[in-house]
């Protein structure tokens, strides 16, 4: 895969990034004073969420009850708080990926994993290291295929006791390589923390496809179209892949 050209990449505005919270309460307000889709009923597998830089399981509770509502074994990742990676990034995630393996233990089907913003890397990066034990990688508003310096929220992570990651072309490469299993990358051009574009693959592929929504970066988590998306996603007959038709 070819890395994303700089070029390509338009910053989100801070003007976008300043009603980010405006716009996340009109999404949850939506959500909450209208009716949902019906949407089928799922096959009780487990559901793995991944929550954003600086949020916990609080932040995906919205989204974590969507999917247990559907017949999911929805959980958190249960690791409190993202600060981003601690020490080596290999270390950290496979010490992730051996609690994981844990709370999974007693679930005999493979398990979908749900990642938000950095949550989403986790989850690409777990699905490779767990192939077997993963069903399929949703990814939304993630930045999988980025520079350093491509969205607008290298300060909360310097404020967390991390440090802006320096992104060498290796670990680039890396980041920018799906999981080799089904992976959906849920994003919004109009995201005020990320730029858009860094959530798209080079490359198409059978295993990988990209859903656009309206919404914004903070408000992802209850926005309807991309709980819609999830549902969609999650309700595909393990091993039969399919494309996504959004509903009219």
């Amino acid at each position: 895969m070819k890395q994303l050209a700089t070029d390509a990449v338009q910053y989100p505005s801070l003007a976008m990034l300043g009603v980010e919270p405006f716009r996340a309460a009109m999404e949850f307000a939506w959500h909450t004073f209208t009716k949902s889709d019906g949407a089928k009923p799922g096959d009780g597998h487990p559901v793995v969420i991944f929550p954003g830089l600086g949020a916990d399981g609080t932040s995906v509770a919205t989204l974590r009850a969507h999917c247990r509502s559907l017949g999911y074994d929805a959980f958190d990742w249960g690791q409190g708080l993202n600060a981003g990676p601690q020490g080596d990034l290999d270390t950290w995630l496979q010490g992730l990926k051996a609690r994981l393996e844990d709370r999974l233990a007693g679930h005999s089907q493979p398990a979908t994993l749900i990642g938000w913003s950095l949550g989403g890397i986790y989850a690409r990066e777990i699905g490779k290291l767990m192939a077997p034990r993963v069903r399929q990688v949703i990814t939304i508003a993630t930045p999988f295929n980025a520079g350093a310096d491509h969205n607008n929220v290298d300060w909360l992570l310097r404020l967390l006791g991390g440090s802006s990651p320096a992104m060498d072309p290796a670990l680039s490469r890396r980041l920018r390589t799906p999981p080799p299993l089904r992976t959906t990358s849920i994003y919004s051009r109009s995201d005020g923390v990320v730029a858009w574009q860094t959530c798209r693959h080079d490359k198409r592929s059978s295993l990988v496809q990209e859903i656009e929504v309206d919404g914004s970066h903070i408000g992802m988590g209850w926005n309807r179209d991309v709980l819609a998306a999830v549902a969609d996603r999650l309700h595909q007959a393990s091993g039969a892949w399919r494309r996504y038709v959004r509903a009219p």
